[in-house]
């Protein structure tokens, strides 16, 4: 890390702020975390959340702080895909290798655990005070109950913006010349549903599974906790003949669950009643650049490159922005004006692969995991990736259980989706997917 210790203000208690604000204490650094929002520790869930899916990156980043351990005791591994299809059996799909698995983690348990470890290390946390404006050159921040009222003023060596997708840091830095700026919603919303515990507090569905209900133009997921519950997502379109929209009345949603969703039936009572409940959510994927300002501002995590929830790498990629910039800064010295430079140089093409990444993702989840073509291209791309691990890592595990920039991810995946292309267009691939005819054609392809 930097030689020369700095006061630093970071605006957003967030996953990815708290992070960053226990990285930088450990760094000698003096950190005050600003936030708008009540301290989470003493508020309920607000219904708002999907459940976290902590991969190889994120623990990366975790251990190289020394809390990876203390984290897993929060979480629970997924070794496979549960897919709930219409008409056919339960089945599951393996993610990767034996051994590999991504973690479900609540997002509030885990928001909780992060605070209460930077607070452990020495960090400030001010809760219920909005950051309303940031001068920049100067690294000031104003604070205060009203837009309109009276404002304190903050002086920083370094501001950070982990304050998410709609960040207050980023807005002020988007009001400067030469700052580039996309934000693009679909036209999918999601609403948090629960499956609660058996009376005896064991799950359910099967606990070491990512459960799919996949149905087209819409989904319905749910992740383990640690308390036997489940916590559901529906994917769901906003407007059109299935759609939030189109669910206006209980009955309407126990008919929608009854028709699409029946082996959710048990819970019919607790989801309808969650869905009226909860709110519905949209999504977005925000771009931008630049994501520094001289050596005074970084923009880190979704308040650089919010995307969508469809590959689970959210908050790792936010996680591995905070193992990279941390990294520069200590190789830099006192040059933060470099180590930012390299930064956004670094992570803003990996942030665009992933941006893609994700996108195409909701496509793969919601519809083609039905699809048997699908299923069997995904079959023979296994068989081959177990006989050459050297010559072909499916793009899930490339992103998933390794660290392999995600540009280079999206590319090479883009690459073998080609090749697969070809072999799908084989004629009788259906009877000969396994023989060595096939094998042999994706070795000429490469």
């Amino acid at each position: 890390m930097a030689k020369t210790p700095k006061n630093i203000a970071i605006v957003g208690s967030g996953l990815v702020g708290s992070l960053l604000a226990l990285y930088l204490r450990k760094a000698g650094h003096s950190i005050t975390v600003f936030d708008r929002r009540p301290d989470i520790r003493n508020v309920q869930f607000s219904g708002r959340s999907i459940n976290l899916a902590m991969s190889n990156r994120g623990w990366k980043s975790l251990r190289a702080v020394g809390i990876e351990d203390e984290i897993k005791k929060i979480a629970i591994p997924l070794d496979k895909r549960a897919m709930h299809v219409v008409g056919q059996p339960l089945y599951f799909q393996k993610y990767g290798k034996d051994g590999e698995a991504i973690w479900s983690i609540s997002r509030g348990v885990l928001n909780r655990r992060m605070i209460d470890l930077a607070e452990e290390a020495g960090v400030e946390f001010r809760f219920e005070e909005k950051v309303w404006d940031v001068d920049l050159p100067n690294a000031k921040i104003f604070t205060g109950e009203t837009e309109k009222g009276v404002w304190e003023e903050y002086d920083y060596d370094v501001i950070f913006g982990c304050d998410g997708a709609f960040s207050r840091v980023r807005h002020k830095m988007q009001r400067r010349s030469r700052f580039d700026y996309t934000q693009e919603f679909i036209d999918v919303g999601y609403k948090e549903l629960t499956i609660p515990a058996n009376a005896d507090g064991t799950h359910k569905l099967d606990k070491h599974s990512f459960h799919i209900w996949p149905r087209g133009k819409f989904m319905f997921i749910a992740m383990p906790n640690l308390d036997g519950s489940f916590t559901c997502t529906l994917f769901l379109p906003f407007e059109g003949e299935v759609s939030f929209e189109s669910i206006k009345t209980k009955e309407d949603a126990k008919n929608f669950f009854t028709a699409y969703f029946p082996n959710v039936m048990q819970d019919i009572e607790n989801l309808t009643q969650d869905f009226f409940s909860n709110p519905t959510s949209a999504m977005v994927t925000i771009k931008c650049y630049p994501w520094t300002y001289w050596d005074k501002v970084a923009l880190v995590g979704d308040s650089a490159h919010a995307i969508v929830p469809f590959y689970g790498q959210g908050m790792n990629a936010g996680f591995e922005d905070i193992y990279v910039l941390c990294e520069l800064l200590d190789k830099s010295g006192d040059d933060w004006s470099s180590a930012f430079e390299a930064y956004q140089e670094m992570r803003k093409p990996n942030a665009d692969a992933i941006a893609e990444l994700s996108y195409r993702n909701f496509m793969e989840m919601s519809s083609k995991t039905a699809d048997p073509k699908f299923l069997l291209q995904k079959k023979i791309e296994r068989r081959f990736s177990e006989k050459y691990p050297d010559k072909w890592i499916p793009s899930y595990s490339r992103v998933t259980f390794s660290d392999a920039s995600y540009a280079e991810a999206l590319a090479i995946g883009d690459a073998q989706e080609g090749i697969m292309k070809q072999i799908m267009q084989m004629p009788q691939i259906e009877e000969k997917w396994d023989s060595q005819e096939v094998e042999q054609r994706i070795l000429e392809l490469l």
